[in-house]
């Protein structure tokens, strides 16, 4: 059995649009977004032999940081309980139990067939999905916590009954040049990696036009009882040969509305102005509302924020420096902040240099001075932003 694929065992929900649904009942239990969020937590406080080990093994340890080191915050509950409810809600109006899945499949072999996305055989079967916007600027850790987020979850749950490959969610990055055939050859290939499938093959290098694609895309989408599709650097549309970007949002809401599959689009804030451009678009694209992350403020109403207190704190007991300070003194926090104003990816490559050079020049300690240095040598790039 492929590695990501699980078989189904069913457990009721609670939840009375839930029962009976074995696409829902596969799912992992429902539980308290909080909950949820704090499992995703990671990172230990080094023991002593963590810090008494060569330089060089410490160098790398310090390094891994960047990647392994996961402080949840408030974001992250509430992306945990949209996701929860969009997959689960999206799966709603699509139960194999009752035929409205089958209902979708017939739906969409008469749009392959007639090669239009809005083709229907059956005007009675509802979409139940929700779209949703997440827009941050870049370093603010939006798709580092989307797929950590999603990794509570089996990506592929096989049901023995059905004979279905339920995909449970998917990501995919929109192409630099914003083209729909690349958005529609990226599914293919997820696809086919969480699958071991042939579909890039079989649709990507044929000479299908990009409706024909799209209806495809579509189709497979309900085939495997697709749960929610992540669509990654949305902003990139915004560069795309005209009417790219709109020909994409049509798509983006007929796959919610008439096919059945919940969608959650993320991009940085050049993204906005697609769904600004006309009311439908903002509309539709943020169905199940849009998140905005902003950079952790240092001060809420003249305090300190907890939020940036737990972060740097527990970030802080990662350190692997002899001559470390045990506690974090209010001083370099506020230097901290000042140098990384509040974006989560400085803030952790600001804390991982210091330690990387702390160690390099033999005086194991974390200072104000030492920060600056990091930042003006070696953060150059990031200054203008």
């Amino acid at each position: 059995m492929h590695p990501l694929k699980v078989q189904a065992v069913y457990q009721d929900t609670g939840v009375p649009a839930y029962k009976g649904n074995p696409f829902i009942e596969a799912l992992p239990p429902l539980l308290e977004a909080f909950t949820q969020t704090r499992n995703l937590k990671s990172g230990t406080v080094p023991s002593f032999q963590d810090l008494n080990a060569p330089r060089v093994v410490r160098s790398h340890s310090i390094a891994r940081l960047s990647d392994d080191f996961f402080q949840p915050l408030n974001n992250h509950i509430l992306l945990t309980e949209k996701i929860s409810l969009m997959i689960r809600g999206g799966y709603v109006g699509r139960n194999p139990c009752t035929g409205d899945l089958q209902k979708h499949l017939q739906n969409g072999y008469e749009r392959i067939q007639k090669g239009d996305l809005n083709a229907f055989k059956f005007e009675s079967v509802k979409s139940t999905a929700q779209s949703m916007l997440l827009i941050g600027c870049s370093g603010y850790g939006k798709t580092t916590s989307l797929i950590r987020t999603l990794s509570a979850y089996p990506q592929v749950i096989y049901h023995r009954n059905f004979n279905i490959e339920q995909v449970v969610y998917l990501k995919i990055d929109c192409s630099h040049n914003g083209s729909l055939k690349e958005i529609c050859l990226n599914f293919f290939r997820a696809l086919d990696q969480v699958l071991d499938t042939n579909y890039e093959k079989q649709y990507g290098l044929k000479r299908y036009n990009i409706q024909a694609l799209l209806t495809k895309m579509s189709q497979l989408a309900n085939a495997h009882a697709l749960g929610l599709l992540a669509i990654d650097e949305i902003q990139h549309l915004s560069r795309s040969k005209s009417g790219g970007s709109q020909e994409m949002l049509n798509f983006f809401v007929t796959m919610v509305n008439t096919i059945g599959v919940p969608i959650m689009l993320i991009g940085t804030p050049k993204a906005r102005e697609i769904f600004e451009a006309d009311f439908r678009s903002a509309r539709r694209g943020a169905g199940f509302g849009a998140i905005f992350w902003e950079p952790l403020p240092e001060y809420i109403d003249d305090q300190l924020n907890p939020e940036w207190v737990a972060f740097t704190d527990n970030l802080w007991k990662q350190q692997l420096l002899n001559q470390r300070d045990e506690f974090l003194s209010d001083e370099i926090r506020h230097v901290w902040y000042d140098l990384s104003q509040g974006i989560i990816d400085i803030v952790v490559k600001l804390f991982v240099l210091a330690q990387l050079r702390a160690i390099a020049a033999n005086k194991e300690r974390i200072t104000s001075k030492l920060l600056h240095q990091i930042y003006n040598e070696e953060l150059k790039p990031v200054h203008p932003m």
